[in-house]
Order: C-alpha cells, then sequence, then structure tokens
C-alpha cells in the first residue's frame, strides 16, 4: 500500500512564487511506486486547494482561473486520521475527503517556514517532513539563531538588532550602526530568507535606503559589518538532530556585493523560465582544498544538530579571505529546491533524497508516539472559585 503524501507549497510569503516552483520540482521527481502525492498549493492568504491541475506549473501563469477549476480544503482530524476537506461542505452531494499520511511542506520564508505552519500541523495531529517548531522558529530569526549557535561554538558574525522603536529615531539608529558596527554594513531583515531585502551599506545614505528597505519586510532589522573580501559557500545536511550527513560544497556567484534574489531565481535560467535554486550560477564542487571542504562540511552538521533540525536545510557560510577564518552566515530549513543539485554529486538522487526525508518525518513521529503529553487526574472533579455563580476577577 503507497504512503498517501501531501505536497503543500505556497504560502502567505514574499517567497511565494519560489514555493511553487520547490514544490513542484519535488512533486515530478517523487517516487510513485512507493508514494500517492497530493499536490496542495496554498494561496497568498494561506488558503489550501487541490485539483488535477495544481500540479503543473503552467497552470500559474493564470492563479485565479487555476482556482476557478479547483477544490478548496481545509485539514480536519477525525478518529486519528487527518483529512483534507472540500471547503465549504456541501449539504448535499458527496463532500471531498481525503486521507492523508503525511505532509510534505516545500515552502519558503515568513509565516510558513518560521514555525507557524509546523505548529498547525503539530495541532492538527499529522506528521510532516522537515524541521519541528522549535528548530525553524530559530532557524528563521537570524538574531536568535546567533545567540544560539554561540553557545555551542560555532563562529558567527558579531551583529546588532534593531526594532521599530529603533527605526522611529532614524538617526540614533544611523549613529548606532556607524559607531558599533562600521562601514561597509550588511542589513537584512531578522526572519526573511531569498535575499530579500538584503543590502550593503558603504555610506551613511546607503545605510539609510538599507535599513528602510529591511523594514519593508520585517518588524526587526539586524546590521552586521560586512566581509569586504568574501566567499559565499554553501553545504546541505541531511538528517536529524542525531545523526547528519553533509552534501557537497557549492560556491554561488552573483553580480552584487551579495547574493540578491535575481541572481537565485532569475539571471540563472537561460531558457527565461525560473527554475528556482537549481537555475543559480554556481561551482559544484567549490574550489576548495580538502581541508577546507571538510572543514565545511563538519561545521554544517554540528550547526545543523545544534539548532535541532530535521530532514534537509541549506547552510550558507562565509569565508573571510583577508583573514581565511570561515563563518557560519544562515540556515535555510527548506532550502530553495530542497538544495538536491548538492546531493546529486555525491551519489543521492532527488528521489531518494525526497524518500529519506520522509523517512526522518515517519521517524520522528513514532518516537513522538512513544512520549507521554498527558496524564489522568481528579483536579477538575474538585474544582471551584468558590461560589456558586464564580468568583470575581
Amino acid at each position: 500500500m503507497k504512503t498517501r503524501v501531501a505536497m503543500l507549497f505556497g504560502g502567505k510569503s514574499v517567497e511565494h512564487e519560489v514555493s511553487v516552483i520547490s514544490g513542484i520540482q519535488a512533486i515530478r521527481s517523487m517516487d510513485t511506486d512507493k508514494y500517492e502525492v497530493i499536490p496542495v498549493y496554498m494561496t497568498k492568504k494561506n488558503e489550501m486547494y487541490i485539483g488535477e491541475e495544481i500540479g503543473r506549473i503552467e497552470s500559474y501563469r493564470d492563479i485565479p482561473a487555476l482556482l476557478g477549476k479547483s477544490q478548496r480544503v481545509i485539514l480536519l482530524n477525525q478518529d486519528g486520521r487527518v483529512y483534507f476537506m472540500g471547503y465549504p461542505m456541501k449539504r448535499f452531494g458527496r463532500n471531498t475527503e481525503i486521507d492523508v499520511d503525511v505532509i510534505f511542506p516545500v515552502v519558503h520564508g515568513t509565516n510558513v517556514e518560521d514555525g507557524a505552519l509546523q505548529g498547525y500541523l503539530k495541532t492538527i495531529g499529522i506528521p510532516f517532513v522537515g524541521c519541528d517548531v522549535t528548530a525553524s522558529a530559530i532557524g528563521m530569526d537570524k538574531f536568535i539563531m546567533k545567540t544560539v549557535l554561540k553557545e555551542h561554538a560555532i563562529p558567527v558574525l558579531d551583529a546588532k538588532e534593531y526594532t521599530l522603536s529603533d527605526y522611529a529615531d532614524m538617526e540614533g539608529l544611523l549613529s548606532s550602526v556607524e559607531k558599533y558596527v562600521g562601514y561597509p554594513a550588511i542589513v537584512k531583515p531578522v526572519n526573511l530568507g531569498s535575499s530579500v531585502g538584503i543590502s550593503v551599506a558603504k555610506n551613511r545614505a546607503e545605510l539609510s535606503a538599507a535599513v528602510d528597505d529591511g523594514f519593508r519586510y520585517a518588524t526587526k532589522i539586524l546590521v552586521e559589518h560586512a566581509i569586504t573580501q568574501l566567499r559565499e559557500i554553501n553545504c546541505s545536511v541531511l538528517g536529524d538532530e542525531n545523526e547528519a550527513i553533509a552534501s557537497e560544497c557549492e560556491e554561488p556567484l552573483h553580480t552584487k556585493d551579495i547574493l540578491s534574489y535575481e541572481d537565485k531565481y532569475v539571471s540563472g535560467s537561460k531558457s527565461g523560465g525560473s527554475k528556482g535554486m537549481a537555475s543559480v550560477s554556481r561551482k559544484i564542487p567549490a574550489d576548495l582544498s580538502p581541508e577546507q571542504r571538510e572543514e565545511v562540511r563538519d561545521l554544517a552538521v554540528r550547526s545543523f544538530k545544534a539548532l535541532g533540525c530535521n530532514g534537509v536545510s541549506r547552510i550558507d557560510f562565509m569565508i573571510d579571505e583577508e583573514t581565511g577564518r570561515l563563518y557560519f552566515n544562515e540556515i535555510n530549513t527548506i532550502p530553495g529546491s530542497l538544495a538536491f543539485y548538492l546531493w546529486e554529486p555525491i551519489g543521492i538522487p532527488y528521489r531518494e533524497l525526497l524518500d529519506r526525508m520522509i523517512g526522518l518525518a515517519l521517524k520522528r513521529a513514532r518516537a513522538e508516539e512513544a512520549l507521554t503529553f498527558t496524564f489522568d487526574t481528579n483536579i477538575l472533579s474538585t474544582a471551584t472559585f468558590g461560589g456558586s455563580k464564580g468568583g470575581k476577577l
């Protein structure tokens, strides 16, 4: 009997379109002898739809038309099984009702990759692929993530965090950056990926514009000193917090001071249609000495485990060529294209990668089923607020 997998993509995120590409890429690579795959599209309002056209990338050229011939669904737990139910439910006739064994979120960015969706799936009671709530949330918050990694002796650049209250005093914010960070400075929304809202500032005017841009996408920004002689090296990790392995390393190539959204998802596609992160210009394997390669791969696995990750993540590192030091930059807990292009060079095809990720999700579900989350007491049988009409607060 096949395992029924709901491949979930889209969602309320600035990385919505990238997620659609990643999700449909994954669907096309699934082992259909082993899995029955249900494509599920989440709109930018987080409404879920299924249908014959949902798994076809060409259908997303006209999303209103796609939704018009698709079925909106909601998740419902009935008697320990989780179903996608047609919504609104019909008064007459048969309602759509599809039970699933595991959900595979291929989503990117705030509201979907940051633990919010994972918390919802956990509450519903359905096994899901990838990081749990805690790891997802930490992995998305760059400042908290740095704090956790420092506790595990993972090298990160020092950074300052600024909030909307700081933004209200722009002159004070700019002066603080100049005092504690200096130029060149790199400004990042604290909880976004895909290089959205990230820019490098070499003077006060550029810093002011960078801060404005960062706060367009988040209520907090991170500012750190930019490495001037920078090499970016990425490595993916597969596993869980107990056992994990590293992929091949890559060096992404970019057109500016940092790898931009356009570099990642637009400029690399010769055909004019994006193929997600798989279309980025890159060197695989990265031009590293054997010692450097192993240092990156070892640090990737250590970082993955320190953050309590599960499934596949891509970890982006920085090498300061002036000093030779290697720094953790950020983690993508659900990377674009699921970083399959980093696993194929070491003999793990995309189909096998997806299979292992589902296996890790089911392994975690079995472990959690063995835990005790409730215990019987008689506390409610004697509870009272001290009066027949209840006590006043």
